[in-house]
Parts: C-alpha cells; structure tokens; sequence
C-alpha cells in the first residue's frame, strides 16, 4: 500500500489535502455552533421547535413524493412519445431547472398564482370570483418544489425508461400485459435504483428549503429550520436560538446523507435515446401521455413567459444606472467566476485522487482503498450534510469573534458556500469521466513516460473538455442564484442580485423586481447554453 502511494503521491496528495482541509472545515463549524450555545441542546427544545422540525420534515416528505410522482409520469409519457419534433428542446428546458435560480421560480409563479397573478386576474375577468393569496402557505411551498425537483426528476427517469432493452416490451406484449402491469414487471425495476437516488437527493433539498419558504410560507406556523434560523439572526437577534436550530437542522442533515448514502447513484449520465417500442401505444394512451406532457410543459413554461413578459416594461435605464445594482450585478459576476475556477480545480484534483484508490490497476486493490476513497468522496458532498444558511451561521459567529471585516467574511463565506454547493454535482460529472481516461490510457502513458503536464494537455483535457465546460457553467449558475448565505451578510456594502432582487420585491418595486428577474434569468440560461459550447469543440469522448 505504501509503495503504490509513494508511486502515485503526486496523484493523491492533492485530493487528499483538498479533502482533509474540507473535512477540518466541516469539524472547525460544528465547534464554532456548538461551543457557541449555552446550556443544554437538547434539554432545551420547546414546542415551537418540534413544531418548526415536524413543519419541516413534512412538507419535505410531501414535496419528495408529488416530485416523484409528476417526474415518474412526465418520464413516463415523454419515454412512450419519443417522436415529435421539440422533443429534444422540451427535454433540454426542463434540464434547466438545475440552475434556475429559485428566487427567479417563485417570482415567475407569483406572478401567474398570486393575488395580482394572471390566473387570479383572468378569474376575475370572467367570473368575478378571486382565489386570494392561496399561493402562500404549503399549496405554493409544494408547488415550487414540484417545479424545481419533478423536472429535475423527470429528466434523470427519462434515461431509465430508456435503458429498458426493447425485448422487455416485446415480451411484455406477448404475455398480454396491461399498462400497469408492464410498468409494475417491466418498467418500475429499472426505475428502483434512480428513484431512491433522485428521492434521497430532493428529499435534503427540499429539508434545507430556504428562499421558497422565505416568500411562500406566508406565516411563522409555514417556517422551517432554515428559514427559523434566518429570522432568529436577522430579525429576532437571537443567536442562542438560531444556534440550537443549527445544531438540529446539522445533525439531521448529516444522518439523512449518511442513511441515504447506501443508495445514491451517480445523476451525471443524462444523455437519453429514443424508445423503440414495436408497436403504437392505445389511443386512449397516447391521449393521457400527451396530456401529462402538455399540461406539465405549460406549467414549467409559463412562469418564465411571465418573467420575460413582465421584465420587458422595466424601465432598465433607470436599472442599470442604480449604484446598488451595478454592485450587486459586479459582485455577483465576480463571486461566480472565482468560485466556477475554484470548483473546477478542486473537482478535478478529487475525482483524480479518487480514481487512484478505486482502480485495481492503481491502489484499488489495496487494503483500505475503498475506506479512502469513501471518505474524499464524502467531502466533496458536505453540502448536502451541511446546508448554506447553517454555514453562513458559522462564518457569521465567526465574523463576531474577530476584527475582520465584514465584507471579507461575507466574501469567504459566499465562495465556501458556492463551492460546496457545486462540488457534488461536479464529482458526479467528472469522477466517471477521469476514471475512463485512466482505464483507457494508463498503459499507454506510462508506457511513453509523459509528464504530469504533458498527459493533462494530450490525455487529460481533450477527453474531459466538455465536462469541464459543463462543470463551469453549473457553478456559475448556483453562484449566481444563491440566496442563502447572503441572506445573512446582506447590505448596501454587500449585495449580490439575488439579494437585490429579494429587497425589490419585499419593497414591492414590482415593476424593477421584473427588469431584475429577466437580468439573472437571462444571465443564468446564457452561462448554461454558450460556456459548453465553448468548451465542446472536438469533443473526443464523442467519438469514443
């Protein structure tokens, strides 16, 4: 084992000491929260906080389970009407919901659900009757979630249903099964694994919900822990109570990661092919599946026609000539552009010192390997074990122990938040993809005794040129829509556009919050679609 690590030190070490620094990092918060507290943790729960936990694991069991549901049946209809042109389009757009920012979401479904929203506006119009503020409360927290998580779902389905060999359907169709008894035999066994991977995942990001709570929970009773914790900070003052549920909301978070880390699957494969069922579909069927994709297609699309409808009345000279906005508009650019630099690096060397201890023609083979490679791997998930709002607790708690200033430490805290927010999705993209380039060229490279430089330029970076470039933009597009430790550090000294955008709408500057909103999404869709196609060019995993 020692040997194979003195061979491959150059490989290993940095991952290692990426990982060991992210590891120390997460051990440093929970002594900042926890020796921060007074008294007892646990001797000291109320019943505002069981309510505020059991408020905040139930609408996360309840949003898991509709996103589960509509993506199950979107996959479902989209995998059985694989021909129709925009298929691919349609496909793609909802792929966006990734990055969508999710101030950017519940703006576009205000704007259709709320009291002045176009549906109730319609309603009134025609049948003197209005909904009221039903979208606030847990009809609108559901609602936003399903938006954000049954696209996303749908979209990782879709590949499943796919993957299902055709002679499955044909012998399906000889044994005279029904529609439900070929997806309970047929279908649902390909869909097990990925359904307990997307649900697990969904699951922690709806528990660690903060901007969808923030403005659709409508009263203290629809709040969660990490909206708890936001208020206790920001509003109340209350550092002990912000500290208790940040200990709680801590703890939970970690268990969830560790209970569902048994079966988390890999999401990076998204790449899908069409189905080819030998046979049409019943009438009845095809009318039920392209109602489903129909009607979810007018649901995910038409919050962001408002946003575009409404943005483009915004008086955008008396926009872009405001000084809070031209911060907030540098600072977010500049903060997304080093933390997009700062995940790729860090991405590339984890993913590189992983696939040393889990290739046998490495150190795979050796004693310990995997304990090695499970605990780099878990670093680079610490997000998903530590929620934004928390951290920026932490380096809040922090930035009052010291002398530094306060733009320094909002600075620090967005760049870790960011980062670790991108970092599982990252490892998910480019851990498989490294891991074949060194399955395949090893040998080869060895054999020819290139250099750690020469092997990244001509091995290395040509395989992996998309990845990267997708890697990029997906954290250019979290750094730009974040909202939760900013939400924290927030001031005219410190403004990102989310943050600028929340002010408008909680001053109810409609009017500028809809040039501000169709700014960032435009901004966020653009990163999404032109840095990949940056990086593309001749891609050679294509041709491998």
């Amino acid at each position: 084992m020692f040997k194979g690590l003195i061979r491959f030190k150059s490989a290993v070490l940095p991952g290692a000491f990426i990982a060991l620094s992210l590891l120390g990092f997460a051990f440093l918060l929970f002594l900042t929260l926890y020796g921060s507290q007074e008294g007892s943790l646990f001797t000291q729960l109320d019943n505002r906080i069981y309510g505020l936990l059991k408020f905040t694991l139930y609408q996360a069991f309840l949003s898991t389970i509709l996103s589960l549901v509509v993506g199950v049946l979107l996959a479902w209809a989209l995998a059985h009407q694989s021909h129709f042109k925009g298929r691919g389009l349609l496909v793609a757009l909802f792929s966006s919901s990734l990055v969508l920012p999710t101030l950017i979401v519940v703006f576009g479904l205000i704007g259709i659900f709320g009291r002045n929203g176009y549906l109730n506006q319609a309603s009134l119009f025609f049948f003197d009757h209005s909904f009221g503020s039903y979208i606030y409360g847990l009809g609108g927290i559901l609602l936003a979630h399903v938006y954000l998580n049954a696209s996303f779902a749908s979209r990782a389905l879709l590949h499943s249903f796919e993957a299902i060999p055709k002679e499955k359907y044909k012998l399906a169709k000889s044994l005279n099964f029904s529609v439900f008894e070929r997806f309970l035999y047929v279908e649902y066994p390909a869909l097990k694994s990925t359904l307990l991977s997307i649900g697990s995942t969904i699951f922690l990001l709806c528990f660690t919900s903060f901007a969808v709570v923030l403005l659709l929970g409508g009263s203290p009773s629809y709040n969660t822990l990490e909206v708890a914790i936001y208020e206790a900070v920001r509003l109340d003052f209350d550092i002990g109570m912000a500290l208790k549920l940040a200990l709680i909301q801590l703890s939970i978070s970690a268990v969830l990661v560790v209970l569902s880390s048994g079966f988390r699957t890999g999401l990076a494969n998204l790449k899908t092919s069409h189905t080819l069922i030998p046979w049409k579909e019943a009438k009845v069927l095809q009318v039920i599946q392209w109602f489903i994709i129909g009607l979810f297609t007018l649901f995910f699309v038409l919050p962001l026609v408002v946003i575009v409808v409404d943005g483009i009345g915004a008086d955008f000279g008396r926009i872009f000539q405001a000084p809070l906005f031209i911060k907030s508009f540098v600072t977010s650019i500049s903060l997304a552009t080093v933390s997009s630099v700062l995940t790729v690096i860090i991405a590339v060397a984890l993913s590189h010192t992983r696939r040393n201890f889990a290739l046998s023609t490495r150190l795979g083979a050796k004693p310990f390997a995997n304990v090695l490679d499970g605990i780099i791997a878990f670093s680079g998930n610490l997000y998903l074990a530590i929620p934004s709002l928390v951290m920026g607790l932490g380096f809040f708690l922090l930035y009052q122990k010291t002398e530094g200033s306060e733009v320094v430490w909002a600075t620090a805290a967005l760049l870790t938040a960011n980062v670790l927010m991108s970092l599982p999705f990252a490892l998910s993209v480019l851990t498989p993809a490294m891991h074949k380039t060194a399955q395949r060229y090893d040998k080869l490279a060895f054999s020819l005794g290139l250099t750690k430089l020469q092997r990244w330029m001509y091995v290395e970076y040509p395989y992996l040129k998309s990845s990267l470039g997708y890697v990029f933009a997906l954290a250019f597009c979290f750094s730009l829509g974040d909202l939760g430790i900013i939400a924290l550090f927030g001031s005219d000294e410190f403004s990102t556009l989310p943050w600028y955008l929340y002010q408008l709408m909680g001053s109810y500057r409609n009017a500028d919050a809809a040039g501000v909103a169709l700014v960032l999404l435009l901004l966020v869709l653009s990163v999404f679609v032109l840095i990949p196609r940056l990086f593309n060019g001749d891609n050679i995993a294509k041709n491998k």
